[in-house]
C-alpha cells in the first residue's frame, strides 16, 4: 500500500501571504485615493514578488549599490506594484542620489496617501521623489526603452572596469511592460537596438492581458508580439500563468542563462485576477474596484475583509529572510571586493567613485581650447576673412578635449555623427558594439526617441551620456527628453542645424518653434552660443551640472569668432546674458539682443549705427534659463544688462518670436519667424526673411523714432 500523499495548501505559504499583501495594499490605496489603476498591480504581484525575492540581486538597505539589479515598471500606471514591494522590503531612503539614511522610503502612511499632494507614492513612479524607483515612468514604452540604456551602461562599465578576479559590474535589468508599451513606437526602436547590441543582461516581461483603456486589444492590436521580438534577435519565452511561481522562476533562470541575446518573456495574465465578479475589464484597469468588491477579494484570499492597509508581521519577515539577507550579503561582498580593487587599481576606482557622486576629475577642463580671432586666409578662395567656425565644429573640438579627461563621458547620435561633429576621434575611443562594449562612440541608428530614453537610462547608471541630432528632430525624441527634465538628470543633448541655416533642405528641416518649445520646458537648460569661445564656455558650464539636462544648440553655418580684446569675455555666458559691446559712455540709446549666428548681425549693426551717431549696446543672450538664475541670485543684474530706462530694443533670432517680448519689451521689436521657412540657398533666405544688418539697423531706428 502506498504512502498517503500530502498536499500543501498554497494559501499557507509565505509567498502567498506576501503576494496577497501586495495585492490588498494596492486595492486599498487605489480605492482610498478614488483614483488609479488596480487591475495590473493585483494581477502582476506574483511577477514582482518573484523578481525581488528570488531572482534579483538587490539590497533594500543599500538601494544605490552600484552593481544592484535594476527593476523598471514601464507600465507606470501600475505604480502600486512598486510602492508595495518597496514598503514590504523596507527599502531605505536615499538623499541627493548619493547617501542612504536610516528611514523607510515608503511607509504605510505614504501608501495611505497614494496620489495625494506630498506623498512619495505619486500616481506614476518618480525617480527623484521616491527612493528605490529606478526611473520615472508613465508615458508608455519609455520605461522599457530606458531600461535599454541601463543595460548598455552595465555592459560598458563591465568592459571598462572589470579586471581578472574583480567582476565589479554584472548587473541585470528587468522591466515589466504591458500591451500599451508594445504598441508605442519607442519600444520598437529600443528593442531593435537592444537586439543589435545583444544585451543579454536585459529582460523584458510582457504582461499580455489583452486590455487597454478602451477595452480589448483586438480593437487595434492583434499582432504576434513574440514573433516580432524573435525578428529583433531576442530570446522569446512564455509563462502561461503568472501565478505559477515555479514556472515563472524557471523562465527567469532561462533568461539569466541566455547569452548574446536579450530576453522577452510573454507572461499571460488576467487583469484584476482573483476579484470575484469583476468582469468589467476596462473598469478594472482604469478605475477603483469599489469597497464591496475589495472585501469579496480579501475573503477569497483568506484575509480579514474589513482590515485596510494591513500587513501581517510575517510578511515583513519573509522579505527580510529572503531579499534582505541575500542582498545585504551581496552588497557587502561587493564593497569588500571594491576595497581590494581600489588598492590594485586606484585610478579606475577613483573613476567609479566620482561617477557615483556625479563629480568630475581634477583638470577635466585643462584642454578646452580658446579659439583665435582676427583675419585669416580662406584656403579655398585665397581671400582674407574673419576667423570663425560653425559652432558644431568648435563644439566637436571641445567635446573631444573634455572627453579625454572624463572617461565616462560617452555618447553618439541618431545616425548623424558626421554632421553633428560628435564623434570622439582620439586614440582608444572606439565604438560601442556587441563585440566591443568598451567603445565610447555610440550608434543609435535613426531612432531619436530610443536614443533619448537610452541616454536617460545611461545617466541613471551614473555614466555621463550625450546624444545628438538635428534640432528639428528633437520632436521625435521629445517624450524621453521631457522625462529627463522631470527626473532632473544631467543628460546632454547636442542639437545642430539650428535654423534657416539648413538652407535648401527647406521647411521640413528648418527648426522654427523648437527653441521656444524647449525653453518652455521646466528643468531643461537651453544654450545657443554665438561664437566658438561661447561654445567653450558652454561646455565649462554644462559639465559640472548634476541635476539637469541641457540642450546645446549649434549651427551648421560658420560663425565669426569675436575679438575678445575688443569685446567682453565669453565667460559672460555663465550668467546667461551679458553685455558683449556697449556704448562708449555705457549709456546706450538702443539695445540689440542676439543669440547664435544672429549675434554677429547685432555686432555689425552696432558698428553701422555708431557710424551714424547712434549709441547701441549688444547683449549676447545664449541662455534664457541661466540668465534668469543669475538674476534670481542677484536681482540687480537684470538692470545691469537691460536698463529699464532703455525702451528701444531689438531682439534677433532665426526662430519663433514667442517669448522674446520678455526681454525686448512689450513695445520692442523682434526680428524672428512667424511662418515656416523655405527651400533656397541660405543667402537668399536671410534676405527674404529679414536677417540682414540693414534690417537690424532699420529696426533700431524704428525703435528710436518711437
Amino acid at each position: 500500500m502506498s504512502a498517503p500523499t500530502t498536499t500543501v495548501d498554497p494559501r499557507t505559504t509565505p509567498a502567498y501571504a506576501a503576494i496577497t499583501a501586495m495585492r490588498t495594499l494596492a486595492m486599498d490605496a487605489v480605492q482610498t485615493a478614488n483614483s488609479g489603476h488596480p487591475g495590473t498591480p493585483v494581477s502582476l504581484a506574483p511577477v514582482v514578488y518573484s523578481l525581488f525575492q528570488d531572482e534579483m540581486s538587490y539590497d533594500p538597505a543599500n538601494p544605490i549599490w552600484p552593481n544592484r539589479d535594476r527593476f523598471v515598471l514601464s507600465a507606470g500606471h501600475a505604480s502600486m506594484l512598486v510602492y508595495s514591494i518597496l514598503h514590504l522590503m523596507k527599502v531605505k531612503t536615499v538623499e541627493h542620489e548619493t547617501h542612504v539614511v536610516d528611514k523607510p522610503a515608503v511607509t504605510i502612511d505614504d501608501i495611505k496617501r497614494f496620489r495625494q499632494l506630498g506623498s512619495v507614492c505619486a500616481g506614476h513612479p518618480e525617480y527623484h521623489f521616491c527612493s528605490g524607483v529606478e526611473t520615472t515612468t508613465g508615458p508608455l514604452g519609455n520605461g522599457v526603452a530606458t531600461s535599454v540604456g541601463m543595460a548598455i551602461a552595465g555592459k560598458w562599465l563591465a568592459a571598462r572596469y572589470n579586471k581578472p578576479g574583480f567582476e565589479l559590474f554584472n548587473y541585470r535589468v528587468y522591466s515589466v511592460a504591458g500591451d500599451g508599451c508594445m504598441m508605442e513606437g519607442v519600444s520598437s526602436e529600443a528593442a531593435s537596438l537592444a537586439g543589435h547590441l545583444q544585451l543579454d543582461n536585459l529582460c523584458w516581461i510582457y504582461d499580455s492581458n489583452r486590455i487597454t483603456i478602451e477595452g480589448e486589444t483586438d480593437l487595434a492590436f492583434n499582432e504576434d508580439v513574440g514573433a516580432r521580438f524573435l525578428a529583433y534577435g531576442w530570446n522569446v519565452l512564455r509563462v502561461a500563468d503568472v501565478n505559477d511561481l515555479p514556472r515563472l522562476l524557471h523562465t527567469l533562470k532561462q533568461a539569466r542563462e541566455t547569452r548574446c541575446r536579450p530576453t522577452f518573456i510573454v507572461a499571460d495574465s488576467h487583469i484584476a485576477w482573483g476579484v470575484p465578479g469583476k468582469q468589467d475589464h476596462h473598469s478594472a484597469h482604469g478605475e477603483p474596484f469599489g469597497w464591496d468588491a475589495i472585501k469579496a477579494a480579501k475573503a477569497f484570499y483568506g484575509v480579514d475583509p474589513e482590515a485596510k492597509f494591513h500587513v501581517p508581521p510575517e510578511v515583513y519577515a519573509t522579505f527580510e529572510k529572503g531579499v534582505g539577507q541575500k542582498g545585504a550579503a551581496a552588497s557587502k561582498a561587493w564593497g569588500e571586493l571594491f576595497a581590494k580593487y581600489k588598492e590594485k587599481y586606484p585610478e579606475q576606482a577613483s573613476d567609479i567613485e566620482l561617477m557615483q557622486k556625479r563629480d568630475l576629475p581634477a583638470g577635466w577642463d585643462n584642454d578646452i581650447p580658446e579659439f583665435p580671432w582676427g583675419d585669416v586666409t580662406d584656403p579655398k578662395t585665397g581671400k582674407t576673412k574673419k576667423a570663425g567656425a560653425a559652432s558644431r565644429d568648435s563644439s566637436g573640438k571641445v567635446l573631444n578635449a573634455v572627453a579625454k579627461h572624463v572617461p565616462w563621458l560617452i555618447g553618439g547620435s541618431a545616425d548623424l555623427a558626421p554632421s553633428t561633429k560628435t564623434l570622439l576621434g582620439f586614440e582608444g575611443a572606439g565604438h560601442f558594439q556587441a563585440a566591443t562594449p568598451c567603445g565610447r562612440n555610440f550608434h543609435y541608428g535613426v531612432r531619436e526617441h530610443a536614443m533619448g530614453a537610452a541616454i536617460n537610462g545611461m545617466s541613471l547608471a551614473r555614466v555621463r551620456p550625450y546624444g545628438s541630432g538635428f534640432l528639428i528632430f528633437s520632436d521625435y525624441g521629445r517624450g524621453a527628453l521631457r522625462l529627463g527634465a522631470v527626473m532632473e538628470i544631467p543628460v546632454i543633448y547636442i542639437f545642430t542645424h539650428d535654423s534657416l541655416g539648413v538652407g535648401e533642405d527647406g521647411p521640413t528641416h528648418q527648426p522654427i518653434e523648437h527653441l521656444a518649445s524647449l525653453r518652455a520646458m521646466p528643468g531643461l537648460t537651453v544654450i545657443r552660443p554665438g561664437d566658438a569661445n561661447e561654445v567653450s564656455e558652454a561646455w565649462r558650464w554644462i559639465m559640472p551640472r548634476k541635476n539637469r539636462p541641457v540642450c546645446l544648440i549649434l549651427t551648421r553655418q560658420e560663425l565669426v569668432t569675436f575679438d575678445r580684446t575688443k569685446y567682453a569675455p565669453a565667460a559672460g555666458l555663465h550668467k546667461g546674458a551679458y553685455v558683449l559691446a556697449d556704448a562708449p559712455d555705457g549709456k546706450p540709446q538702443v539695445i540689440l539682443i542676439g543669440t547664435g549666428s544672429e549675434l554677429a548681425l547685432c555686432v555689425d549693426a552696432r558698428e553701422k549705427l555708431a557710424a551714424e551717431g547712434v549709441k547701441a549696446r549688444v547683449v549676447s543672450m545664449p541662455s534664457w534659463d541661466i540668465f534668469e538664475e543669475a538674476c534670481a541670485k542677484d536681482p540687480s543684474y537684470r538692470e545691469q544688462v537691460f536698463p529699464s530706462g532703455v525702451k528701444a530694443r531689438v531682439a534677433v533670432e532665426m526662430g519663433s518670436t514667442l517669448g522674446w517680448a520678455k526681454y525686448a519689451g512689450a513695445e520692442g521689436e523682434v526680428i524672428g519667424l512667424t511662418t515656416f521657412g523655405a527651400s533656397a540657398p541660405l543667402k537668399d533666405l536671410l534676405v527674404h526673411f529679414g536677417f540682414t544688418v540693414d534690417n537690424v539697423v532699420a529696426a533700431a531706428k524704428r525703435q528710436l523714432a518711437r
